[in-house]
C-alpha cells in the first residue's frame, strides 16, 4: 500500500460518496487507475464495505453503554461466548480484553429499561456469561469511524 492508496482511503473515509472521477482529482492520478486502486483494496478486505452512519439518537436509540463481561468456561470457549454476545442485535461492538474482565461491549438502546432487559434476559442467560458491569454513557465528545490514516 503505498501513499496513494491511503490518500484514496483518507478520502472515502471521509465521503465514500465521491465518485471515482472526484476522487482522481483529488489525488491527481486517472479515473482508471483509481478505480482500479478502489478495486484492489476491496478484494484485499481492506476495504470491507460502505455504509451510511446513522445518528442513533435521531432514530430512537438514545442510550449507549459498555458493559464489561467477565467469562466463565463450561464447555464454551471464550470466542465462543463473544460469538453468541455479538448475535444480539443492540450489541455493536465485542472485544475480548485482558485486565481485570474478559470483554467489553458497546450497545446502543431506545431507553435505560431497554438496557436492563438486554442485560437480564439476553446477556446474563449466556452460559458463559459470569457477571457483567454496566456502564451507561453521559456525554459522548468523539465517536468516529475513521482511523487516522498518514501518507508515509
Amino acid at each position: 500500500m503505498d501513499s496513494k492508496d491511503l490518500r484514496i482511503l483518507k478520502l472515502i473515509q471521509e465521503n465514500c460518496k465521491l465518485t471515482v472521477r472526484e476522487l482522481a482529482r483529488l489525488v491527481k492520478s486517472p479515473a482508471t487507475t483509481v478505480h482500479s486502486r478502489i478495486k484492489k483494496l476491496e478484494r484485499e478486505g481492506v476495504i470491507k464495505g460502505y455504509k451510511a452512519i446513522v445518528d442513533a439518537g435521531k432514530v430512537g436509540f438514545r442510550t449507549t453503554a459498555f458493559i464489561l463481561v467477565s467469562f466463565s468456561y463450561n464447555g464454551l470457549s471464550q470466542r465462543e461466548v463473544a460469538r453468541k454476545i455479538a448475535g444480539i442485535p443492540e450489541v455493536q461492538e465485542v472485544h475480548i480484553i485482558t485486565g481485570d474482565w474478559d470483554m467489553i461491549l458497546k450497545v446502543k438502546v431506545r431507553d435505560v429499561e431497554e438496557l436492563g432487559r438486554l442485560v437480564i434476559d439476553k446477556l446474563r442467560t449466556i452460559e458463559g456469561v459470569e457477571k457483567t458491569l454496566t456502564c451507561v454513557v453521559l456525554d459522548t465528545a468523539k465517536e468516529t469511524t475513521e482511523l487516522p490514516l498518514r501518507e508515509p
